[in-house]
């Protein structure tokens, strides 16, 4: 049976059944287009970024009596509507080769919908990219000059967790990208996540040791990643997107 898991509960745990998924408005890449007097054609002006994707859901919730339903609608947003300050992961059973981070984003006028047609309208907004499953599976490097491959034609934004001590410089090379970040006075474990911008060690935050280009990305094709110093590893949760 098809069914969605959001913020790690099943629609099926829910008692809903899903009539069909839809995908609006596939990413479009935010860019303006300046004309200029006198020049053929529009001066592009990239914005660099994709914005957020709707995926809707229609879903079926039956039930024996009416204070079944308004017992099962009282869960359904309590669940929906939990948590709404943060993007949570989204999966279904129609795609179980990606995942995508998600918050709700629709009204659940439920008992309204119910009445007219038996059916209502889940909606998520959702980051452009998907997440490839098999991009959450952590890589260990222990040898400098190791390579990891980014199966996808999208740059990845990973979480790299470098073990080491003293100084050590970490460079990475791969689809033209040659960069190199400086990590000072390490004396254990510090945590890169490119894609919130941060770099930590537990709950403390460990920017003001690490100096270079903004944050490690991953380009398509090859990466080689190499290092000096004191390394004992390297663990790298690639994180393939894709559109």
């Amino acid at each position: 049976m098809n069914h969605f898991v959001y913020n790690g509960v099943s629609s099926l745990d829910m008692g809903l059944r899903i009539e069909s998924k839809n995908v609006f408005s596939a990413p479009e890449y935010d860019v303006i287009f300046q004309s200029i007097p006198g020049r053929n054609g529009d001066l592009i002006l990239p914005n660099g970024r994709y914005p957020n994707v709707q995926v809707t859901y229609s879903v079926f919730l039956p039930a024996k009596s009416i204070a079944e339903l308004a017992e099962k609608i009282t869960k359904v947003k309590a669940w929906l509507y939990g948590e709404q300050n943060a993007y949570h992961t989204l999966s279904d059973s129609y795609d179980t080769v990606y995942t995508r981070k998600a918050v709700y984003s629709g009204s659940l006028d439920i008992e309204d919908q119910l009445n007219r047609i038996g059916v209502f309208t889940v909606s998520f907004s959702c980051h452009p990219f998907r997440y490839s499953v098999a991009g959450t599976a952590p890589i260990t490097l222990t040898q400098s000059g190791s390579t990891v491959t980014n199966p996808e034609s999208f740059e990845s934004l990973p979480i790299l967790t470098l073990t080491g001590e003293g100084t050590v410089t970490l460079t990475i090379q791969g689809g033209g990208q040659n960069k190199s970040w400086v990590f000072t006075g390490l004396d254990g474990s510090i945590v890169c996540d490119s894609e919130q911008m941060n770099f930590y060690s537990g709950t403390t935050p460990m920017n003001d040791k690490v100096s270079g280009d903004g944050f490690p990305r991953l380009q398509p094709g090859v990466n080689t990643i190499s290092w000096v110093g004191t390394v004992t590893s390297l663990v790298v949760q690639p994180r393939w997107v894709t559109l």
